[in-house]
């Protein structure tokens, strides 16, 4: 139901769409140097992390912190051929860290293949907040990276604290979160507004219920702080990362923390993290009709484009339209309980627009559903949704707004203030920007008061950083890449000129090229390079 700020690579969005991300020798600056044995680190992890902009908190005590540096990693099979997997420990309050409470967080890896020097562990997280990064792992980044990527590093990744099979945040049951997917997010009376903020206080109840201890600790900082223990349990002396989407702001975050133990960060599809949760709703809400009149555009061309000819705009009109008849009266799906209404309508779009692979799908799930068979367009909101054919979804939406309330204050104080800033959501969006309004209102009746702000990361004297950012992007509008590279302080900014959500692996040779180069050989491409 709440679209908004879940920041995801279309690789766990659209299973039809196709997984995606793709992207060579040592010696570059910023090399992680692979210590003599696993489960050695950098001074028992004793290192002060920067006290810039990431960290208003105190620091660890890093004594205390010694005994999780200092673990040593069982690998196991995991199921899956190629790759194995473990679990590693962390505190669950940094604040009180051997205080007997700690968080699972599960890991997995994929060895190097050669042949080659091996350059260490390659680190990837695929998004969210809430994405599964074992999953992303194990389906697609351990197996279909360049080859010359996955030869000399080891691929892996690891599942956020409290995400799926880390020690996860519980909410809803599965019909429970049916029934909160289908609430009306475009309220057209006091009835229906009064519905919405139940649905929101619902939500908010049984994730404090089912989940109070972990709730106020998955926050981006702690996350962040669980990928160095991670680092330093590999072996790795610098991190390597690829983070996509909300990954680059878990990596941002990272390297503000430790900015002398960064190696070689990807920032691909970045977050700006200086901005405010109601600015960063409202900028997605545009980046949402970017690349809708992008797909309008290019359907209005197409021979079987069930929202006809015209302009964009004329487009827009018609779907817009055809939303408000399906708010008052959904058509059949093939599920007597979940027929498609504007809500899970809505959803199925969005979901299409992360990839312009999609739009094929989602002019036949569109026009199937003006003519009463709302099958596709649910199946393409069940993808977005994590929801199993079984009826019961992955914990990727609890996590997502657990993570996201943590992060940042809400971004309303309530109904009243969602009114005011109507005007400016449908202006960012005539389709979608009433009912991303009203979504951007799930963290104001969040159990766990934020614990972060919106504040730049400057990861001062990292070594160099690429940050990606796509000009057509619908989640991480392009801005926000410029934004993230003018923080860091050695940030550097490449940009791809075109649709969809992220860039590496997406079939831009000259994006691929200048990360692989990254990668392998330190070389960071120049700055402002456009591809």
């Amino acid at each position: 139901m709440d679209t908004t700020r879940l920041l995801r690579t279309t690789g766990t969005v659209i299973a039809a769409a196709g997984l995606l991300l793709s992207g060579c020798t040592s010696g570059g600056p910023g090399q992680p140097k692979a210590s003599a044995s696993p489960g050695s680190s950098t001074p028992a992890g004793s290192g002060t992390p920067s006290t810039t902009g990431a960290q208003a908190q105190a620091s660890p005590d890093p004594v205390a912190l010694r005994p999780y540096y200092e673990q040593k990693l069982t690998w196991r099979d995991c199921g899956v051929p190629g790759f194995q997997c473990s679990t590693m420990k962390a505190p669950l309050d940094y604040a009180s860290p051997g205080s007997g409470q700690d968080v699972d967080i599960a890991v997995a890896r994929r060895k190097a293949t050669g042949p080659g020097k091996r350059l260490g562990s390659l680190v990837v997280n695929p998004g969210g907040p809430g994405g599964s990064g074992i999953g992303y792992l194990q389906a697609y980044a351990g197996i279909g990276y360049p080859a010359p990527v996955r030869a000399q590093y080891d691929m892996v990744s690891f599942d956020p604290r409290g995400v799926d099979r880390s020690t996860p945040v519980e909410c809803l049951t599965g019909p429970a979160m049916d029934t909160f997917t289908q609430v009306d997010q475009t309220p057209d009376d006091a009835a229906e507004r009064a519905g919405l903020v139940a649905a929101f206080k619902k939500f908010a109840a049984a994730c404090q219920a089912r989940s109070q201890r972990v709730l106020p600790h998955v926050s981006t900082v702690e996350a962040a702080r669980d990928m160095d223990l991670l680092r330093a349990v590999l072996g790795d002396e610098k991190l390597t990362y690829v983070g996509a989407s909300y990954g680059t702001f878990l990596g941002a975050t990272y390297a503000d923390l430790f900015p002398d133990r960064v190696g070689r960060l990807v920032l691909d599809g970045a977050m700006d993290p200086s901005r405010p949760a109601l600015d960063l709703n409202r900028d997605q809400t545009a980046g949402f009709e970017t690349a809708f009149t992008s797909f309008a555009k290019d359907c209005a061309e197409q021979p079987d484009c069930p929202l006809g000819t015209g302009s964009p705009e004329q487009v827009a009109a018609r779907l817009k339209e055809f939303f408000a008849k399906l708010d008052a009266r959904p058509v059949p799906s093939g599920e007597a309980t979940r027929p498609l209404g504007e809500a899970l309508a809505t959803t199925g779009v969005i979901a299409a627009l992360y990839d312009e692979a999609a739009w094929p799908q989602l002019r036949e799930a569109l026009g199937a559903a003006m003519n009463g068979d709302g099958a596709s367009l649910l199946a393409l909101a069940d993808s977005y949704y994590e929801r199993e054919p079984d009826g019961t979804y992955a914990n990727l939406m609890y996590a997502n707004a657990a993570v996201n309330c943590l992060d940042q204050p809400p971004a309303f104080s309530g109904p009243e203030a969602v009114d005011a800033a109507l005007p400016s959501f449908e202006k960012a969006s005539p389709v979608f920007g009433a009912g991303l309004a009203w979504a951007s209102l799930n963290c104001t009746y969040w159990p766990v008061k934020a614990t972060g702000t919106a504040r730049k990361l400057t990861a001062k004297g990292a070594p160099p950083i690429v940050v990606v950012g796509t000009t057509r992007d619908p989640a991480t509008p392009y801005k926000w890449a410029q934004a993230l590279a003018g923080q860091l302080e050695s940030g550097t900014l490449l940009t791809y000129d075109g649709d969809g959500h992220t860039a590496y692996g997406r079939g831009s040779d000259c994006v691929d090229t200048s990360i692989n180069r990254y990668l392998l050989e330190g070389k960071a491409p120049e700055e402002g390079k456009k591809c």
